[in-house]
C-alpha cells in the first residue's frame, strides 16, 4: 500500500492534483481545503499521506496533508455503505474537528449537506463513530454547533461557496454569540475579501 508521497505538483484540477514523484505522476484525489493550502505553499516540496482505495477496475489514491484528516477519512470508511468518495465529500463540508463536533453531538446537518447522504445514512455515521471517537458532548457543544450551521447555511444561501463560508467562519471572534451577529462579522470579513 502507498502509505504517504512526497514530490512536486505537476497539475491541480478541482480536487485532484498529479504529484510528480521520482518522474512518476501520481493522480491523488484529496479536499478543496487540501488543495487551496498546496496552491498557497510551495509546490515543489509537497508530502501526503495517502490512503489506496483497491477496486475491481481501479487503484486510487486519495491523499491529506495531515494525519488527523486520512484518519478521519479512514474512520468514515469503517462505516458500512461510505465509500471513498462520499467520505471526501464529507471531509469538503467542514475541517475534522467541526466535524468529530457534530459526530459526537449527534448533529447530522453537517453530513447531510452531502450528495447521496440522506438522514438515515447521517444518523448511521454518528452511531458508528461515535464510540470510535471516544467524545461525550456537552449541550454547550451541541448549541454551538446548530448556531454554527445555521450560520454556514446562510451564508451559503446568500450564494457563497462551502470553501469560503468555511474559511471566513475560522475568523470569527468569540464576541459574536448569536447566529445574526456571527452572519454579520463573516459578511464583512468576506467583503473585505472581495
Amino acid at each position: 500500500m502507498i502509505a504517504q508521497l512526497r514530490g512536486e505538483i505537476g497539475d491541480i484540477s478541482g480536487n485532484t492534483i498529479v504529484l510528480l514523484v521520482g518522474g512518476v505522476g501520481y493522480r491523488v484525489n484529496t479536499t478543496l481545503e487540501t488543495v487551496q493550502k498546496i496552491k498557497e505553499s510551495d509546490t515543489s516540496n509537497i508530502t501526503l499521506k495517502t490512503y489506496l482505495a483497491v477496486r475491481e477496475t481501479s487503484l486510487d489514491l486519495y491523499g491529506f496533508l495531515e494525519n488527523e484528516e486520512l484518519s478521519f477519512f479512514e474512520m468514515l470508511l469503517s462505516v458500512s455503505g461510505i465509500g471513498p468518495k462520499s467520505a471526501l465529500s464529507i471531509l469538503n463540508v467542514a475541517d475534522v474537528e467541526t466535524l468529530k463536533t457534530a459526530v459526537s453531538t449527534g448533529e447530522s446537518s453537517y453530513l447531510t449537506k452531502v450528495s447521496g447522504i440522506g438522514k438515515k445514512n447521517a444518523e448511521k455515521i454518528i452511531i458508528e463513530l461515535r464510540d470510535k471517537l471516544g467524545a461525550i458532548a456537552s449541550k454547550a457543544d451541541n448549541t454551538n454547533m446548530k448556531e454554527e450551521m445555521e450560520t454556514f447555511e446562510a451564508l451559503q444561501t446568500l450564494g457563497y461557496s462551502t470553501r469560503e463560508a468555511r474559511e471566513a467562519m475560522k475568523n470569527i471572534s468569540k464576541e459574536a454569540n448569536t447566529p445574526s451577529e456571527r452572519i454579520k462579522e463573516v459578511l464583512k470579513i468576506l467583503g473585505k475579501q472581495e
